[in-house]
């Protein structure tokens, strides 16, 4: 397919005038083919970047038609000196809210201009990067919508604790160890909750924020230990156009979701982790990537802020070397030592099977500080 006759069909997918069986085989086309699947993430994005300059440019302009007006009007005096203090004040009090209005106008501007400037700026990856964390504010409102289960168990917070952040962490140890992005730790503890809605205490065991995980052992005596662990951790990454599919908490239950592998290597070719086509939100950090077989090839951790769809995931050999490290220090004592799950009991079976095996393996996890 020629590269013109390529960008016209990529661009009747993005505006939707594709027919229905036109639009299943393009879909098809993009799951099979991580090049063009990546060509329409940057068309799309050029697409965005073009709005933007559009709709910024129409903002100016009327924003200065909308000034002019004023002037004429005679509500804004350009020509006027002020020569008293008194005059000043009762200016203040006459224009205070024209002024308030320019100011947030200015502000609008700033923040147009800002996203503009960031679209075009490759060396600022804070803005292009999301974590998939959730922040204090939808941890609230989740405890909210909760009530019928939080309101019947009483919550095991310690007294006046404050929530930080939450994620989703699963088992790599029947005795109760998770793993989980270290990002999501961003208090001094955690409580786990599993998927029934029953909450436990846990210890943060370790972190490392430089491949960003952290392993929690979860202490709580009512948690019962599960017989064997249903997935593997496996210790390479996946072939591309791979089918994957997760598991995490970007809402109060878990959330199933699927995708493939796009790309061996992370955003900006990083080779801790790996590109995922799949949607991801806030809450599916922390979450397992897992293939077709039941094994875990990564962990989610990051999105691309400005193209749909974009997930980064942490491979899962990273987890090999954080348990290594910590059942050979000093910091596992008074832990027992980590031995990975090394069989996946998820193969040949069918997708709905898969789930049901692994839901009680993976938690919602709540960081706080007190």
């Amino acid at each position: 397919m020629e590269d013109i006759l390529l960008i016209q069909a990529i661009e009747r997918y993005l505006d939707g005038s594709m027919l229905p069986d036109e639009k299943a085989y393009f879909e098809q086309l993009r799951k099979n083919s991580p090049e063009i699947d990546q060509m329409v993430v940057e068309h799309s994005m050029f697409l965005n970047q073009l709005n933007a300059l559009s709709d910024r440019q129409h903002f100016k302009q009327t924003l200065h038609q909308t000034h002019q007006k004023l002037v004429n009007e005679g509500v804004i005096d350009e020509g006027t000196i002020v020569h008293t203090q008194s005059k000043i004040v009762s200016l203040w009090h006459k224009y205070k809210r024209v002024t308030a209005i320019a100011a947030s106008v200015a502000g609008a501007i700033a923040i147009i201009t800002s996203a503009i400037f960031s679209y075009f700026s490759p060396a600022v990856n804070a803005n292009q990067i999301q974590q998939l964390s959730k922040d204090i504010e939808v941890i609230k409102r989740n405890q909210q919508v909760q009530g019928n289960i939080i309101n019947e168990v009483k919550s095991k917070l310690p007294e006046n604790a404050r929530l930080i952040s939450g994620g989703t962490g699963f088992l790599i140890d029947p005795k109760g160890y998770l793993i989980t992005n270290a990002h999501v730790l961003r208090g001094s503890g955690a409580i786990v909750v599993n998927n029934k809605g029953q909450e436990f205490t846990a210890s943060i065991v370790n972190i490392d924020p430089k491949v960003d995980l952290a392993i929690l052992k979860i202490n709580d005596k009512d948690y019962k230990p599960l017989k064997y662990i249903p997935y593997n951790i496996a210790k390479n990454s996946g072939d591309l156009g791979e089918e994957i599919f997760t598991l995490g908490y970007p809402r109060n239950e878990i959330v199933y979701t699927q995708g493939y592998l796009s790309a061996k290597t992370g955003f900006d070719g990083d080779t801790l982790s790996t590109q995922i086509q799949m949607s991801a939100y806030p809450g599916n950090s922390g979450g397992p990537v897992l293939n077709k077989k039941g094994e875990v090839i990564g962990i989610l951790s990051t999105r691309q802020t400005h193209a749909d769809g974009i997930t980064f995931a942490i491979q899962s050999k990273n987890i090999y070397h954080l348990v290594n490290h910590l059942n050979d220090s000093d910091t596992a004592s008074g832990f027992s030592k980590i031995k990975l799950p090394a069989k996946s009991y998820l193969m040949n079976i069918s997708r709905e099977e898969q789930v049901k095996k692994m839901e009680d393996c993976v938690f919602l996890v709540k960081a706080y500080n007190n």
